[in-house]
């Protein structure tokens, strides 16, 4: 398999080649490109691959704004971070994505369903690109604004942005609020993502989201990661991966 990558952070893009070369040693990444300008001179040009990984937010811009300019008729994955109005709509759209930082099995799967998609499917249309445009750029996407807790023997309404973030322990989703107060949210850490405002909240891995008025400083670690100090703090370092710090500092910046 001959495959693209469009991915502007360098550590995304080798741990990427990293994976796929476990996951098939023969698979051969032909391109690396870090913007939407080199994609699009890129791909106005024949080109003989099977499959393309796309990021979605791109140095210079969304990825989606190539197939304004130019015809891909190569098969997508695209790859994102935290965007999940881009997430929903690949779901309602067939069009394949994985969640950042990427995983070696769920990067296995994602090949295999290529696979079987691309015999009777084998290229996104223009609906599915403007479907999720419409979403990215969606201004009346509307977010839940408290979760029903339990505090004690009652039930009270935690308002989400009185939480400064949320995190896993034992299997457990807790919610620590700005006042350092603990509750237990009966939620998955992932459908909790959904229904944020995620231009208030990141999900910084696996285990941890946070909310940006929590966030009190940012250091550098090693390996390209970053560890956050936190309002309350937490117990343990709350660390970015090397994956995600570019595009939090984006985040943060913005």
């Amino acid at each position: 398999m001959k495959v693209i990558i469009v991915e502007d952070e360098v550590l995304a893009s080798e741990n990427l080649i990293y994976l796929l070369k476990n996951i098939d040693p023969n698979i051969e990444v032909l391109k690396v490109l870090d913007s939407v300008k080199s994609s699009i001179n890129f791909f106005s040009k024949p080109i003989e691959a099977d499959l393309i990984f796309m990021d979605i937010h791109l140095a210079d811009g969304l990825s989606f704004e190539i197939f304004d300019k130019v015809t891909v008729k190569t098969p997508l994955i695209f790859t994102t971070a935290y965007d999940q109005y881009a997430i929903k709509a690949f779901k309602v759209n067939s069009v394949d994505y994985l969640l950042k930082p990427l995983n070696e099995e769920e990067l296995a799967d994602a090949i295999i369903k290529f696979n079987s998609i691309v015999k009777t499917e084998p290229t996104i249309n223009n609906s599915q690109i403007e479907s999720v445009l419409q979403l990215l750029n969606s201004n009346n996407k509307t977010f839940k604004s408290t979760y029903l807790v339990q505090s004690r023997d009652e039930l009270i309404p935690l308002k989400i942005s009185d939480i400064a973030y949320f995190y896993i322990e034992v299997g457990i989703i807790k919610a620590i609020t700005l006042d350092n107060k603990s509750f237990i949210i009966n939620e998955k850490l992932e459908s909790i993502v959904e229904e944020i405002d995620t231009s208030k909240f990141y999900r910084v891995n696996r285990q941890f989201v946070v909310n940006r008025e929590a966030v009190l400083k940012i250091k550098f670690y090693f390996n390209g990661k970053l560890v956050l100090k936190t309002n309350p703090p937490f117990k343990e370092r709350i660390i970015v991966s090397k994956a995600k710090a570019t595009e939090f500092k984006n985040w943060m910046n913005n």
